[in-house]
């Protein structure tokens, strides 16, 4: 019987990653212990939360500890320290691309306003980039329980940014709230503006939230999409436009999404050619990081060395990383399996 070869050799993208969310847990209870921050024992217990986002309350749940969490970042070198530490943490696990997620609304207050705290957080990407060889590129992302106006804002910054790593734009939050197509106009900013289009939609919500993804916001990506499998025509339809679904495992689980690792149709979407790049979410939140979903596939759904390294391919190619280094991957993806 061959060996499984190592999915922490396997050269990756990571296509979803939140920014408070990619935290260590050591860094979490320091800064705290520094800020005087007084965390829940569902943060500082040393054990990933129990969650379950399906309802009201357990959605307001988790983003009330992301709320504390992000609430222990206060300064550029606490920013520089994040940025630094995911990188390190991607490129243990094989990521060679990372496109990381932020909406810098929500760090403005302590950095000294929105436009301030973009740029430390650019500063911070670049830094983290040249110091472990991480490609890295940012997607901002507007908020749906926030007023389209501000998205809007965030669209045009973004825009304004485009040359110096802002790769897309994004709509996060709970997607049962509002229609997408409240924030069209934002997106059409981004898209004009270069931008790769990325909501979330699919997760939450069932198969409507991805088609309004589509069809509303004319999406490149969705953020998760795992939901399309309940809908044979969409998966189609995903599948001939080549539309990348950043599909997460483990916080599907976690967030009550899926009862168990082998619900997740990671099987459905891979077999029907929908692509797919799997990512982490909020490692700090769920407790897994890029690796463990790459052995999601295999251990729970039977994926093949030969399947993940496609995986990783399609991780790739939705990818926002130049065309020459996409070939570079693909070259080293295609050595690890020969290897």
């Amino acid at each position: 019987m061959e060996r499984a070869r190592d999915l922490r050799l396997l050269p990756k993208a990571h296509l979803h990653l939140h920014f408070t969310g990619s935290m260590r847990s050591s860094t979490l209870l320091e800064l705290a212990e520094k800020y005087g921050v007084h965390l829940p024992e569902a943060l500082s217990g040393g054990e990933p939360p129990k969650l379950r986002a399906t309802d009201e309350r357990g959605w307001f749940r988790f983003q009330r500890l992301y709320d504390i969490a992000r609430s222990c970042l206060r300064t550029p070198e606490d920013i520089q320290r994040l940025v630094r530490e995911a990188a390190e943490e991607d490129v243990r696990d094989g990521s060679r691309w990372l496109e990381i997620q932020v909406d810098p609304t929500s760090y403005a207050p302590r950095l000294g306003g929105l436009i301030p705290a973009l740029e430390i957080i650019l500063d911070a990407v670049a830094a983290a980039s040249r110091e472990t060889g991480l490609g890295m590129r940012v997607l901002v992302a507007a908020n749906r329980m926030k007023h389209p106006l501000d998205a809007r804002t965030l669209a045009r910054l973004a825009v304004r940014y485009a040359d110096h790593g802002v790769v897309g734009f994004g709509l996060s939050n709970d997607e049962r709230r509002g229609f997408a197509r409240d924030f069209d106009r934002a997106f059409a900013i981004a898209r004009d503006g270069g931008l790769l289009a990325a909501p979330h939609g699919g997760e939450l919500s069932g198969p409507a939230s991805v088609r309004d993804c589509l069809d509303d916001l004319h999406a490149g990506r969705v953020g998760h999409g795992v939901r399309a499998a309940e809908d044979p025509h969409l998966i189609g339809r995903l599948a001939d436009s080549g539309v990348t679904c950043e599909v997460c495992p483990a916080s599907n689980v976690a967030l009550g999404v899926y009862e168990k690792p082998e619900d997740v149709p990671l099987r459905t979407l891979f077999d029907a050619g929908v692509p797919m790049a799997l990512g982490a979410d909020d490692p700090l939140l769920f407790g897994s990081r890029l690796a463990a979903q790459y052995e999601i596939a295999r251990e729970h759904h039977g994926f093949s060395d030969a399947e993940l390294a496609e995986l990783a391919r399609q991780s790739v190619r939705g990818s926002r990383a130049p065309l020459e280094e996409q070939r570079r991957l693909v070259a080293d993806i295609d050595a690890w399996l020969a290897g």
